[in-house]
């Protein structure tokens, strides 16, 4: 049966042990978590993996991200957070690292010095035996660049966050696009409010999940479902963590089954 996972702290208010036994007792069996370092996190990936639960991705720093298309000595600092995201992704054996290409509403142009950045990028993940996962946020142009120049990389492919697609390119239909390099998603929804990413539950905002199965079945994806989701006060105020994480389950339980009919 495929696996379906969830960000590990996706209910508020948990130790690592409390979140990874939560999420363990509603079903799921993989773990979306950011990183850090080997060592910074060592004591919280071994709460998930002594719950019984592995890793489907980690989630590379980005809040310097933009860095890596700029000729300034504090962007070699954003690359290091990057290789050390990978170094996590071997440490605790998650096969998948999803990293972003920009922040915010401005970010720079593609420059040569970023695409030589992203490529040693890549180039020192495959020598780890990790897959780069790009994610899609608010552009285009930047993740068209990534899957153009690394189009010869087996260890380069597309992360899909739902939401993301919904409130800032609700125009462009990304699998159709990248399709084929799915490798791992970032389930979730929202109000199709530009840039409002509420990640909410699978079908309590307006996401078509029918169109998204389609699309991951026309392009035979396997993998993981994951959700990326939190128990925002607004809609889930009344729901204890433990039924939070229920109800987040059955979603994507439920997508599972339109996908596989299991």
């Amino acid at each position: 049966m495929r696996d379906i996972g969830i960000n590990l702290f996706a209910a508020p208010g948990l130790s690592a042990k409390q979140a990874a036994a939560m999420i363990k007792d509603a079903g799921f069996t993989k773990i979306l978590l950011d990183s850090s370092t080997p060592e910074k996190m060592k004591d919280t990936a071994e709460a998930v993996l002594n719950a019984g639960l592995t890793f489907d991705q980690l989630h590379a720093p980005f809040n310097t991200i933009n860095n890596m298309w700029l000729d300034i000595p504090a962007a070699e600092d954003t690359y290091r957070d990057l290789t050390d995201s990978i170094d996590c992704c071997v440490a605790f054996g998650a096969p998948i690292a999803t990293v972003h290409l920009s922040s915010g509403r401005t970010p720079p142009t593609i420059t040569d010095i970023g695409r030589a950045r992203y490529t040693r990028l890549v180039e020192y993940a495959a020598k780890k035996g990790v897959t780069i996962a790009f994610e899609n946020q608010r552009f285009l142009y930047n993740i068209c660049w990534a899957f153009h120049d690394f189009r010869n990389a087996d260890n380069v492919g597309f992360c899909w966050d739902t939401g993301h697609q919904l409130c800032c390119m609700p125009d462009v239909e990304l699998m159709t696009l990248f399709g084929d390099q799915l490798v791992c998603t970032h389930i979730e929804d929202n109000n199709a409010v530009f840039e409002e990413d509420l990640h909410i539950l699978p079908f309590d905002g307006k996401f078509d999940f029918n169109r998204g199965v389609e699309l991951m079945k026309r392009y035979n994806y396997q993998g993981c479902l994951t959700l990326e989701v939190g128990k925002r006060p607004s809609f889930y105020q009344d729901y204890t963590n433990e039924a939070f994480l229920q109800r987040a389950f059955d979603a994507v339980n439920r997508i599972r089954t339109m996908l596989d009919g299991e």
